[in-house]
């Protein structure tokens, strides 16, 4: 798979664990001013950001630590504008949800709720 064909399936595993989870998917892959959102839902009456990570087993760092600050800035930005654009003006976070493929292709998923708590706004 190459890069775009790997983001697309760890997109297609995410969407399909957070309706699992009863989550309602509004969009994939927005782009907007300062970033791209890999996926945005609704958990209950909360709008949810989901950043989505893919990584193999045996890779240096698993997915939930490849989120560093400067990536965080970007979605807090993004998710803004994104809310700013949609006229939302319920709750809203960020999560980011991990998947992990195994030597055998079966993914293993990890969600990390609200992952900018306590980021400035």
């Amino acid at each position: 798979m190459n890069h775009l064909e790997k983001g697309r399936y760890g997109e297609d595993v995410a969407q399909e664990y957070l309706r699992s989870l009863g989550w309602r998917i509004k969009e994939r892959n927005v782009r907007i001013a300062g970033g791209e959102l890999d996926v945005v839902a609704f958990d209950g009456e909360e709008l949810v950001v989901v950043e989505v990570r893919l990584r193999s087993i045996g890779r240096l760092l698993p997915p939930e630590e490849t989120v560093g600050p400067r990536k965080l800035r970007v979605l807090v930005r993004a998710g803004r504008s994104y809310v700013d654009r949609v006229g939302w003006e319920g709750p809203w976070r960020i999560d980011l949800l991990a998947v992990t493929v195994d030597g055998g292709g079966n993914p293993k998923v990890e969600l990390f709720p609200d992952i900018a708590m306590g980021w400035p706004s």
